[in-house]
Parts: C-alpha cells; sequence; structure tokens
C-alpha cells in the first residue's frame, strides 16, 4: 500500500476495532430516537402527503448520525494523537499534507457512512421508506460526510485539549444539527426562523439527503447541492493549508 493508503487503514481499523462503541451506539441512539419521536408524534405532525412522520424522521435521523461520526472521528484521532504524544511518528513518515487529508477525511467518510446505513437498516424493522432518487442520497451522504470529516479535521488541528474539542462539538456541531430540520420542517416554522434555518449549512445536506427519499424537500435539491458543495470546497482550503503549513502540530 501507498503511504496514505495505509494511513487510512490505520485509521479506520482504529474506530473499527471498537465498532460497538463508533457504530452500534450511534445506531442505538438513533434508534431511540426514532421510537420515542415517531411514537409520541406519529399522529400529531404531518409534512409531505402520503409520508408518515415515522418515515419522515429516519432519513433526518440517518443524515444525523453520520454528521456527527464522521466529524467525531477525524477530530478524536487527531485530539488523541496530539494529547498522548503518538503523532510525533506520523510527521517522521515521507507523508504530504495531502496523504493525511485523503487518509483522515476518507476514514472519517466511510464511518460516517457506515453509521447512517446502519441506522437505514435497523430503521427498516419499525417504518417503510422509499428511494425516490438514489442518486441524490449517495450524493448528500459523501459531500455530508466528507464536509464533516474535513470539519472535524480542522477542530482536532485547532484543539489543544479534550475540552476545547467538547466545546466544538456542544456549542457548534450539535445545535447546527439539531436546528437543522432533522425532526421537522422548517415551513412549520414562524418567518423569522426559517430565514435562520436557510443560513444553516447542516439544513441543506439534510434536506437534499430527504429528498432522495421521498422526491419532496422544502427547497430545491439543486440549491442543496450548489450550497453544500460550496461549504465543503471552502472547508477543505482551510483544511489543505492548516495541514501545509503544520498549524498547531509543528513546534
Amino acid at each position: 500500500m501507498t503511504g496514505w493508503q495505509t494511513l487510512l487503514y490505520k485509521e479506520v481499523l482504529r474506530f473499527w476495532k471498537v465498532a460497538f462503541q463508533t457504530i452500534a451506539g450511534p445506531v442505538l441512539t438513533a434508534m431511540l430516537y426514532l421510537l420515542i419521536f415517531g411514537h409520541a408524534l406519529e399522529a400529531h405532525v404531518k409534512v409531505y402527503d402520503r409520508v408518515s412522520y415515522s418515515a419522515f424522521l429516519v432519513p433526518g435521523l440517518a443524515m444525523m448520525s453520520l454528521l456527527q461520526n464522521s466529524f467525531a472521528n477525524s477530530s478524536s484521532s487527531l485530539i488523541m494523537s496530539k494529547v498522548m504524544g503518538n503523532l510525533v511518528f506520523l510527521m517522521l513518515t515521507p507523508l504530504s499534507y495531502m496523504n493525511w487529508f485523503v487518509a483522515y477525511v476518507g476514514a472519517a467518510v466511510i464511518r460516517g457512512l457506515v453509521v447512517g446505513v446502519g441506522v437505514f437498516a435497523v430503521s427498516a424493522f419499525f417504518t417503510d421508506v422509499g428511494f425516490a432518487t438514489p442518486i441524490w442520497i449517495v450524493t448528500f451522504a459523501v459531500l455530508g460526510a466528507g464536509l464533516m470529516g474535513t470539519l472535524g479535521l480542522i477542530a482536532g488541528l485547532w484543539a489543544e485539549k479534550f475540552d476545547q474539542l467538547a466545546a466544538f462539538q456542544n456549542f457548534v456541531v450539535m445545535p447546527m444539527t439539531f436546528l437543522s430540520g432533522v425532526f421537522y420542517s422548517i415551513h412549520s416554522l414562524p418567518p423569522f426562523w426559517q430565514k435562520v434555518s436557510h443560513l444553516n449549512p447542516f439544513f441543506y445536506m439534510i434536506d437534499g439527503f430527504r429528498y432522495g427519499f421521498f422526491g419532496a424537500s422544502d427547497v430545491s435539491p439543486w440549491l442543496s447541492l450548489s450550497v453544500v458543495a460550496t461549504a465543503l470546497a471552502l472547508v477543505s482550503i482551510v483544511a489543505v493549508t492548516l495541514l501545509r503549513v503544520g498549524y498547531k502540530i509543528r513546534v
């Protein structure tokens, strides 16, 4: 294997060795959301025609789990390497900054996709969800995982201890994820909060992903695609630049 393939393999093994925590745990959490919210609101919330509320929840929960775990994979790997002091062994290798970027983000994408597929597979036992346009599902899943994996890479480079990383996840990633339309359509919000939701890139990832299942969404999937692709390009430029200059990893 080449250098980046070896690092990618190492990063995949890192989360796969503890799959009960990194894969099964998030799937179980998503299922609890589905069972509790679906049971409590099934008869009270109607979003799309001929789509039950439980079915509406499934793509949102799958995407939410995918995004959170993609971020967690790259960010936790870097911060643990910093704290434990083994990042120096990677720096001794002839790997380029692009090798680092591809390996860390690639492993984050793989973990996010595995968790997302796991959530959808388990949810199939509780509700029926169709596939209106599978190409949109795959596109937004990969782009969303890549975006959050790259954002996690930036957070891991910036953070110097676990507290800083936890603050980033709790005060940035978590609120933006939950306020992105996972449990509701933004058309049910007051006009002011609808405008605020349109400023949240997480909303476009989930709305475009949901379009692939139902053929219906709150905004055009092409608009969602352009926003997500632009956001991914911007954070990728930032991440690659930070790696190139050795931000907080070179003394």
